[in-house]
């Protein structure tokens, strides 16, 4: 029955409705992930887009609010628009007014997640935890791309506590990778920290 519901669906919607389960299956594995605090769905499947989207890709992203070329929020995004493609179909006739719709959806989920994660990390950094203590001398790696010499703000993923801990991260030396093994070398504020990678630290 299955594969005869498939046959029968147009390329487009095949192609809509592989999109839209394999950003549930990645949303879901992210999800599960972040709350049980590995955050791997960030560290493990994303990665940064240089040709043209530095991925926060995310989100994240989601911390700061500013980062909106992440891998999270285009599985956000997609999650969003395909979903309400595929509800939507029967109900909206025209095609143009469906693509709209569930765009301006698939974008509201993904300002939806965002402001959500930038509550739980302000949440997190306002907690019993001061940074200026707990976190100089930490390891970590890079989230997103920091610029080299201090030339703007990427992030990073460090753990305190025992728990993983965003924050954004500068640098003085040569631009960080996303994935980039880094220590704190200083905290700026309590919303940045200055790193470095660990590399350079081994003699």
């Amino acid at each position: 029955m299955i594969t005869s519901w498939w046959v029968s669906l147009s390329l487009a919607m095949k192609i809509l409705w592989g999109v839209t389960l394999a950003a549930s299956l990645i949303f879901i594995i992210q999800s599960i992930l972040t709350f049980i605090g590995a955050d791997g769905g960030d560290g493990g499947i994303d990665t940064d887009f240089d040709t043209g989207f530095d991925s926060e890709a995310a989100d994240a992203a989601v911390e700061g609010g500013t980062n909106l070329y992440t891998f999270r929020n285009f599985v956000n995004f997609f999650l969003g628009f395909g979903w309400s493609a595929i509800l939507l179909q029967d109900k909206i006739t025209s095609v143009t007014l469906l693509i709209v719709i569930s765009a301006i959806i698939g974008v509201a989920l993904v300002a939806l997640v965002m402001y959500l994660f930038k509550w739980l990390s302000s949440m997190q950094q306002s907690g019993n935890i001061n940074v200026y203590k707990a976190a100089a001398g930490c390891n970590g790696t890079v989230y997103l791309t920091i610029p080299a010499e201090r030339g703007g703000e990427g992030k990073v993923q460090i753990t305190i506590n025992n728990s993983v801990r965003e924050y954004n991260a500068v640098t003085d030396g040569d631009a960080l990778k996303t994935g980039t093994p880094i220590r704190v070398a200083e905290v700026i504020n309590a919303d940045t920290l200055l790193v470095e990678p660990l590399e350079s630290l081994i003699v």
